[in-house]
């Protein structure tokens, strides 16, 4: 039975993707800054190993460590949303890198990472993994170093590398400052209005157990490698998601339209072309 090391595991995208990976025959090794035997961790084919990307030891060998996975999704990051602070590159970015590396150095050979369609930056329309990288925040930056390094790396080292860029989820547990919650939140309080942007961009939503079942689809195969998109391919008004969140709930609120602006790191209109997701079997 294949062994898994999962990383991020207690975030939100991280939970999802331990249960789908519980639907497959693999041992899972699950880890995060804090992580406890609880809760979904609790499971006979689950091991949590908490670890700290930002102290490591240079003494510790973390293929030992996490018991010889192998293949690793590594899902963690920190600091978000805050996609425009210039910690992503500062800090995270060599932490992670330098993480990557020792794992790959000791004896990893299968790795799935998480991007983000920021990679691309302003780019509007169709997204496909052939468009040039163009990161305009520091997050996307960072993340787009990061997969360049690895790809460099493997000149030097032979490994799988499969780089997921993730568009936009929703789902149970998501961070509450996040647009549905915000709304699910004002629906409880009885509230009148909801305030939000004008609602006319277009983008790219994905149910958060779909965006897990995709990652460990790509992480658990090799025929397909490099960047692969983790989108629906199908492209919806911020306004019109609104609406059709409302109309499954069956509640009604009147919407501020334009009471925010518009985030100036996003285009209008961009989704992700899922072709080459669709290609693995």
């Amino acid at each position: 039975m294949r062994k898994v090391l999962v990383t991020g595991a207690t975030g939100f995208i991280g939970k999802y993707v331990i249960q789908s990976l519980l639907e497959q025959e693999v041992e899972i090794i699950a880890s995060a800054r804090n992580i406890s035997r609880t809760g979904i961790f609790d499971h006979p084919r689950i091991r949590a190993k908490a670890f700290d990307l930002h102290q490591q030891n240079t003494s510790l060998n973390l293929y030992e460590y996490f018991e010889q996975p192998d293949l690793l999704i590594h899902l963690a990051w920190e600091g978000l949303p805050n996609y425009k602070q210039a910690f992503h590159v500062d800090n995270n970015l060599p932490a992670h890198k330098r993480f990557l590396w020792d794992l790959i150095e000791q004896g990893i050979a299968d790795i799935t990472v998480s991007g983000t369609c920021f990679e691309y930056g302003m780019q509007e329309g169709s997204l496909n993994e052939n468009l040039p990288a163009l990161p305009g925040n520091f997050y996307a930056q960072a993340k787009n170093e990061l997969r360049k390094a690895l790809e460099l790396f493997q000149k030097q080292k032979t490994f799988s590398l499969k780089w997921v860029r993730l568009f936009y989820m929703y789902g149970e547990g998501q961070n509450p400052q996040s647009l549905i919650p915000q709304l699910d939140a004002a629906l409880e309080k009885g509230a009148p209005v909801f305030n939000m942007s004008g609602g006319e961009q277009t983008r790219d939503f994905m149910p958060v157990e779909k965006v897990a079942a995709a990652i460990v689809k790509i992480a658990l195969q090799k025929n397909v490698e490099g960047i692969i998109n983790v989108s629906s391919n199908h492209p919806v008004t911020v306004k019109q998601f609104v609406l059709d969140h409302l109309r499954l709930k069956n509640k009604k609120i009147q919407l501020n339209l334009g009471f925010y602006p518009y985030p100036d790191f996003e285009p209008m209109h961009f989704w992700g072309d899922n072709s080459k997701l669709k290609s693995i079997k």
